[in-house]
């Protein structure tokens, strides 16, 4: 009997002890379905900022809107610094040509104006011996040389490759120091004064040509043409055609014309060459170029 009881205590204690644990375990996933349930609740109530189903305030619109304008100005200013920059570099690389240019013209232009000076005193030659046919007699040599190389032209070869490509493509806007700019537009308008005049002489040329003609021997000038377009001087005292007094006079008035054209283009070179001087200097002290 003793053993039976011990062994109906033994069975109801494990039994008690099966229900105890039940019950702890049930209480555990009780506990733990509450909190889940409630961290359920507290991220309904107190969503992050960046869910998907977040709303948005009016100051973070605000600040998303700055964000992308400064990232849109940096943009423009960096871009616009950039063109700037590489307009900068074509300016200075178009004034450096020009500097160039305007060096090629001042050396075009001391050869110009030293062969007008020449021709000069051999048109006054010529005109001299025009108005004395005595001595023009004794003296045709002299005479047929100067009246052959005397009215030739010589005009004034510029280089102008840069200031048309500055014109011809818009790059005058490229320089943006207006003084600069203006100076060019100056020195370059004053080759038309020019250009005009050598239209007129040689027009007056041509007349002179055409009276000449009547009085210089055309196989006595034809003896004088020497390798290269060279002009010589005969030995045996040439004579003229004819000593008219009315036909050497006409000759010497065209010859007259011509001298005094070229005394006005002389004038208009020396104020070119100064320009072109000034203009080369201020562009190389403006811009910071070597000499």
């Amino acid at each position: 009997m003793a053993n039976n009881t011990d062994e109906e205590d033994l069975g109801d204690s494990i039994s008690i002890q099966s229900e105890n644990l039940s019950a702890e375990i049930i209480l555990s996933n009780d506990t733990k379905t509450i909190n889940h349930n409630q961290e359920i609740e507290n991220m309904e109530v107190h969503k992050h900022p960046h869910h998907v189903t977040h709303k948005k305030n009016g100051i973070e619109y605000l600040l998303e809107f700055f964000m992308l304008f400064l990232a849109v100005f940096l943009g423009f200013v960096a871009e616009n610094v950039r063109e700037h920059q590489v307009e900068k570099n074509r300016e200075l690389e178009f004034i450096k040509s020009l500097t160039t240019d305007l060096r090629d013209d001042i050396k075009s232009l001391d050869a110009t104006i030293a062969f007008e000076h020449t021709a000069i005193l051999k048109l006054d030659t010529l005109i001299y011996l025009l108005n004395n046919p005595a001595l023009a007699k004794k003296s045709g040599d002299q005479l047929y040389y100067v009246a052959r190389v005397g009215p030739r032209a010589y005009s004034f070869v510029n280089n102008s490759r840069t200031f048309d490509q500055l014109k011809n493509s818009g790059g005058f806007r490229l320089i943006r120091n207006a003084e600069a700019s203006n100076s060019i537009m100056d020195y370059y308008n004053q080759l038309g004064p020019v250009r005009l005049l050598e239209d007129n002489y040689n027009h007056e040329f041509d007349d002179y040509k055409r009276v000449a003609a009547k009085i210089f021997n055309s196989g006595i000038l034809r003896t004088q043409e020497g390798e290269n377009s060279e002009i010589l001087r005969s030995n045996n005292n040439s004579q003229l055609v004819t000593y008219d007094p009315s036909m050497l006079n006409e000759v010497g008035f065209h010859t007259l014309q011509m001298n005094g054209s070229r005394r006005s283009k002389i004038g208009m070179l020396e104020n070119l060459k100064k320009t072109a001087k000034d203009l080369k200097s201020y562009l190389q002290k403006e811009y910071h170029l070597e000499n």
